[in-house]
């Protein structure tokens, strides 16, 4: 298939109203059109070199997942139709890697649901055996299914870490009414999303959500269940005790340790065949998760 890259919104003669590690926000009044650049980023510092394509495959990624979802839960996506886009953004060059969305007011938390223990909330169970103040089961090992999907909310970082918090902590950001129904509405995203990956062999070990209020009305935002915001493993390849290989970025953060990067100063250059092998992963989850979906 083709593949365009793009980097920066400027490159096309666009400046955006916000810039993100990975997305440019041009802000429309009511509305928003968000751009999937082809940026890249790790341990919080974006990388020299651009992956030819990511963007077009995160937003296609998110645009399946948004219209399988329809009826569980409403959502900000008006158009990825670049034909559907107003002017100066109705041009063929902003295909497949924008969405034109609802502005909607953004709750300040990250929703994360886990269904399996594995990164930091392994990390917080080895120290206490809870994991955002939730109690769990003594004797659990990397990769072990949780009895049943946990909510583990973060704070919403505009740069740095997002930092996992307790129940309490999160439902005085978001209030407690809002609370309960971004719990509830989130683990019921994650268990449709969840058995439709696991239909097509893939287990999501967990995912973030993003939530905004429009007109009074709960709404899934910004990206859903992609590689960048979600775990994916080939069910074939789980094996409780051992971290599985997954379909998302990791690749180049082991590419990074192994170059002995500080993680603070400047990253270093990317190599091409280092760049062609993630967005192959990249286009693989798509394929493995919509089958059909990518072009020849």
């Amino acid at each position: 298939m083709t593949r365009s890259t793009l980097l920066r919104s400027e490159d096309l003669g666009l400046k955006p109203d916000y810039c993100g590690k990975v997305r440019d926000l041009f802000d429309l009044g009511d509305k928003l059109l968000i751009v999937a650049t082809d940026r890249i980023s790790a341990y919080d510092h974006i990388m020299h070199e651009a992956v030819e394509g990511k963007g077009e495959m995160l937003t296609q990624i998110s645009v399946k997942w948004f219209k399988l979802l329809e009826g569980l839960v409403a959502h900000h996506l008006i158009s990825d139709d670049w034909q559907d886009f107003p002017e100066p953004f109705n041009r063929p060059e902003l295909g497949k890697r924008s969405m034109l969305v609802h502005k909607t007011e953004r709750f300040d938390i990250e929703c994360v649901i886990r269904g399996y223990l594995t990164g930091s909330g392994l990390k917080d169970y080895n120290a206490s055996g809870k994991v955002c103040g939730i109690a769990l089961p003594e004797g659990l090992r990397d990769a072990d299914k949780l009895p049943e999907p946990i909510f583990t909310p973060a704070t919403k970082e505009d740069e740095g870490h997002d930092m996992n918090v307790d129940h309490e902590t999160a439902a005085k950001i978001v209030g407690d009414k809002w609370f309960e129904a971004l719990a509830n509405i989130s683990r019921r995203i994650y268990e449709a999303g969840e058995a439709h990956a696991r239909k097509q062999g893939i287990i999501i070990a967990d995912t973030k959500f993003e939530f905004g209020i429009y007109e009074g009305k709960l709404m899934l935002i910004d990206e859903v269940l992609t590689p960048d915001s979600s775990r994916f493993w080939e069910a074939g390849s789980w094996e409780p005790g051992k971290s599985p290989a997954s379909f998302d970025k990791q690749i180049l953060r082991n590419w990074l340790d192994e170059q002995g990067w500080d993680r603070e100063s400047k990253p270093p250059h990317l190599p091409q065949d280092l760049r062609q092998r993630i967005y192959a992963r990249y286009e693989e989850i798509l394929e493995k998760l919509f089958p059909g979906s990518v072009e020849v």
